[in-house]
Order: C-alpha cells, then structure tokens, then sequence
C-alpha cells in the first residue's frame, strides 16, 4: 500500500502561513503606507505595525510547525516512493535560512539579549534578501513547473 501525500488542507496551510508571513513582514515596512495601499478598503490593517507583527509572528509559527510537519512526513512515509528535486532542495535550504535568520530577529526581541547594531542590520537585510530570493525561486519553479519532490 502506497503513502499519501499530505493532504490538501496542510499544503494549503503551509501556503497560506507562507503568504501571511511575506505580507504581514512587508508590511513592517512602511511601504504599504508609503504607496497609499493601505487606504485601499479593507487592507487598513497593513499599515498598523503591532497588527502586522504579532500575525507574522502567528504566521512564522505556523509555517515552522507545518514545515516540520511535511519534513517528518516525507523522511517516514515519502523518502523511498518521492524523491526530492534540485530546485526543492535549494527552497528548502531558503527557507531553513529564513526562519534560522527569522528565530535570531526574534530572540533579539527578547529583553536581556542583546546583538551588535551591525548584526541586526545585517540580519534584518539578510532576512528580507532570503524572503527576496526564495519567492524568485518560487516563480522559477512555476514557470519550470518543478515542484518539491517527483516520483522514485
């Protein structure tokens, strides 16, 4: 008997925490302001930076909790049936890098922790640089049409 793929509610939460975690840390810059977006009707909530930093922190959960998920999944019930595409590793190597340089912006937040205003600065580019690429390598494998894994 073969193993499933996840289901499609997982793959569609694992989407939509990586959605809301994009938008919601964009919108802690003031961009979204800046360029009247947020004045459009119903997307006020973009320009307010507790509301978009308390959902990115929801958001960055999820998607470390589903993420975790689908890896356990994969290397218990996947790993002799689907195996893994170049472009699916070099993802999975962005987004273990976005949410490594996501927990130390966080941890940074905590109070008595202190990091050297150079490495915040470099962290914080190194972050939003990551989020850049990852989502270029997201279009990359639409328009490839590659996905994650493939059949053994």
């Amino acid at each position: 008997m073969r193993a499933s793929l996840p289901s499609r509610w997982i793959r569609s939460g694992f989407l939509a925490s990586l959605f809301f975690s994009t938008l919601t840390g964009f919108a802690q810059m003031p961009i979204f302001k800046r360029y009247y977006i947020a004045d459009m009707p119903g997307l006020g909530w973009l320009a307010e930076f507790h509301t978009t930093y308390t959902l990115h922190y929801i958001s960055a959960a999820l998607f470390i909790a589903l993420g975790v998920f689908l890896v356990v999944d994969y290397l218990l019930l996947h790993r002799k049936t689907l195996r893994v595409t170049l472009l699916g590793y070099a993802r999975a190597g962005l987004l273990f890098m976005i949410a490594a340089s996501g927990v130390l912006l966080a941890y940074r937040n905590l109070p008595g922790y202190r990091f050297s205003p150079l490495f915040v600065v470099g962290l914080d580019f190194a972050h939003l640089g990551l989020v850049v690429v990852f989502l270029m390598a997201g279009l990359a494998a639409l328009v490839s049409r590659k996905g994650w894994v493939r059949q053994n």
